[in-house]
Parts: structure tokens; sequence; C-alpha cells
């Protein structure tokens, strides 16, 4: 007796909840949620790594046109840019440079956006000093975010 007045009493509070609008969410409704979750992110997640990707690409070349600007201000001051044994950390330490009035850069040298420093060769092939970086591959050529960024190229 005990048993039913039990089980009475649980259909009483369960009905009463239904009749409240507390029930639980279906399997199905689940798993109509879960798939909706999933075209969203197959969808966003590619456009999002693809603005990563082209964000450091624009990243690298902004770098260099500041390095630019504080090299032809070394050149200014000095009369001639680093040579590629003083390299870059001449704009930020200028021991021993007649002339030197820096340091040009408000920081330390940076390095690319893909941790990896800047390589630099004064006297260069495309100008007077060449300043690069192989991208994302880190290798020489490359398509799409693995391409060389330059100075002399636009």
């Amino acid at each position: 007796m005990n048993e039913t007045r039990t089980n009475d009493t649980t259909l009483t509070r369960l009905g009463a909840r239904i009749r409240r609008g507390e029930r639980g969410f279906t399997l199905v409704e689940l798993l109509v949620v879960m798939v909706i979750l999933g075209l969203l992110a197959a969808l966003v997640v590619p456009a999002y790594l693809g603005r990563e990707r082209k964000a450091r690409s624009q990243a690298a070349r902004t770098q260099i046109e500041l390095l630019g600007t504080a090299l032809d201000t070394f050149r200014l001051d000095v009369g001639r840019y680093p040579s590629s044994q003083e390299g870059l950390t001449a704009l930020q330490e200028g021991r021993g440079i007649p002339g030197w009035d820096g340091p040009y850069l408000k920081k330390g040298v940076p390095g690319d956006p893909w941790g990896r420093p800047f390589l630099y060769v004064a006297p260069g092939e495309h100008g007077e000093y060449d300043l690069f970086s192989y991208g994302a591959d880190g290798a020489p050529g490359g398509d799409g975010d693995a391409r060389d960024l330059a100075s002399w190229a636009g």
C-alpha cells in the first residue's frame, strides 16, 4: 500500500511539473541543436583561420616598413645603413658607431609574426639593404601565408 501511495505522489509531482512547463529536452531536440552548432562551427572556424593568416602577413609587412623607417633614420645619422654583420641590433645598440644617435626603435628589434627574426642583408641584392621574412613556413618561396615578405616587394 505504501508503494501505491509513493507512485501516486510521484505521478502527481510529475504532472505538476509538466503543467508548469518544466520538462526536459528530448534526445532528438538535443541532436538537432548539436548538428546546428556543428554546422555553424564548420562555417565560422575556416573563415577565422583565414583572417588570422592574413593578419599575420599584414603585421609582417607593417613591421618591415617600420624597420625600414628606423634603418633610414640610422642612415641619416650615421651616413650608411648597418652592415650585415652589425644587423638590426645596430638600431638598438650603437656601440662604437660614429654618429649613432639611437636607439631607433622604442622597444627591442621585433621578430616576425611567426616567431623568427627578420633577415637583414646589407648591401642587398635588391637595394641598399634587403629586409625580409620567409613567412609561415620559414623557407624560401611559397604561396599564401607561406609567401616571402620583403622590403623590396610591394
